[in-house]
């Protein structure tokens, strides 16, 4: 449906989907497929890298469904260049996949395209994770973006940790400068994931008040899917 309009010029694209796409058997594809739409239309459109800004899917109350991973797939596309991503987990509505708060959403996007599509020097992106590092009794977890990283005096939750056998169980987090120090009942803690749930329990927020990104330091999902 899209194939038609490529003639025209454009500007750039806000897009906001992949609620359809949490389905356990299309979930693990969400990062091919969603990457694949975006260098596509930027070649079909043939104007060159125009800045393509994406709202990742909120949180919602859908059994039997991987909005973690297509959260995950959403922030893994953001090595595209002049691509932005708004966080919304911290004002969704579990019981409506449409939720209200708008606004929020579109003050996010506004704060991305200023800056990338119009070159403005104003903060917009959330926290989003760097690395793991091992550290004796757990993992130290580093991002970027993350200055003034507070959960505004709620307590640090939504962490999960696992050994090898990536079997995730509830972590304990505490905040540390820009960095999250986690722990948990795993004999070698070799990975951490924050969020995963449809429905998330919590959010961290920078200095500019931009919550954290859902996020897992797997590098292999599922066995089958490899991200940079």
């Amino acid at each position: 449906m899209v194939a038609p309009f490529t003639g025209y010029g454009i500007k750039g694209v806000i897009w906001y989907q992949g609620e359809t796409n949490s389905n356990v058997a299309r979930a693990p594809y969400y990062a091919d497929l969603f990457r694949g739409l975006i260098t596509d239309w930027r070649h079909n459109f043939a104007q060159g890298a125009f800045p393509f800004l994406f709202a990742q899917i909120s949180s919602f109350n859908s059994p039997d469904e991987e909005w973690g991973l297509v959260r995950d797939a959403q922030r893994r596309a953001l090595v595209l260049t002049n691509t932005a991503m708004v966080v919304t987990t911290d004002v969704g509505d579990p019981d409506n996949v449409h939720p209200a708060d708008k606004q929020t959403v579109a003050a996010r996007l506004a704060l991305a395209a200023r800056s990338v599509a119009y070159g403005e020097h104003v903060a917009y992106q959330s926290p989003l994770f760097r690395q793991a590092s091992g550290e004796p009794g757990g993992k130290r977890i580093w991002f970027d973006h993350a200055e003034g990283l507070t959960s505004r005096g709620a307590p640090v939750m939504g962490f999960e940790i696992a050994g090898p056998d990536r079997k995730f169980v509830p972590a304990t987090a505490r905040i540390d400068g820009e960095s999250v120090f986690v722990t948990g009942a795993v004999s070698k803690p070799s990975y951490v994931r924050y969020n995963w749930s449809n429905v998330v329990p919590g959010s961290l927020y920078n200095a500019a008040g931009l919550p954290m990104s859902t996020f897992t330091s797997e590098e292999r999902i599922r066995g089958h899917l490899t991200y940079p």
